[in-house]
């Protein structure tokens, strides 16, 4: 099992070393001036915007692949997803911060994904969601135990993706139906904090319910 999470481990990092390159590659190639400065969004060209979205849609694929070769049973594969998703996410942010000093600030805006529209918000948010996937996630693939989803807290932990799903993709939401150039004219404004933080809570709640009860229930 402690196999398992190192090596889950490992290709995360790798992966989001490799998603750092593009960003930086794509930031020196739409803001020449200052890749450190990201809004108003430049707009990318439809061929580098279908490859993004594309790419966006294969890297879930691929963090999905990999968390079904290593584990079987549906919590125990949904915990080795998480962890991957959030260590990638998390060191995608450290590989920027390493290679061109962003972010610069813990409130810095970022375009988080493009999947069904832009998700837009502080990378810190997206960072605590990441930490509590790698938190839950490790702790499930590292210790023995039979860990269940109930309705219950299935319901529990979907109204609280619900809600930070909604804080992410709020931002952007007014601004479809008007075309790309209002996108491309999009500053950072008042994050949903009230509703990002219920949902992260109701997250944990859940998460913490299936793995505290699984842990009784394995001693």
């Amino acid at each position: 099992m402690k196999r398992n999470a190192v090596w889950l481990a490992l290709f995360a990092v790798a992966m989001a070393l490799l998603e750092a390159a593009v960003v930086i590659y794509l930031r020196r190639l739409y803001y020449p001036g200052d890749i450190l400065r990201i809004f108003p969004p430049r707009m990318l060209v439809r061929l580098d915007l279908v490859l993004e979205l594309a790419r966006e849609a294969a890297t879930l694929v691929m963090l999905l692949a990999v968390a079904v070769i290593a584990e079987r049973g549906f919590v125990r594969v949904f915990a080795a997803f998480v962890y991957a998703f959030g260590l990638w996410d998390i060191f995608y942010y450290i590989w920027l911060r390493v290679f061109i000093g962003w972010p610069v600030r813990w409130g810095e805006w970022d375009i988080l994904f493009l999947i069904p529209w832009a998700w837009l918000g502080p990378w810190l948010a997206a960072a605590l969601v990441a930490g509590l996937f790698v938190l839950w996630g490790g702790a499930v693939l590292v210790r023995p135990g039979c860990y269940r989803v109930t309705p219950g807290r299935g319901a529990l932990f979907s109204a609280g993706t619900a809600l930070v799903l909604t804080s992410f993709l709020q931002p952007a939401f007014s601004l479809l139906g008007l075309g790309m150039a209002a996108l491309a004219r999009y500053r950072p404004g008042n994050f949903w904090w009230a509703v990002y933080v219920p949902g992260v809570v109701l997250m944990a709640t859940a998460l913490g319910w299936v793995f505290f009860d699984g842990r009784r229930e394995g001693s």
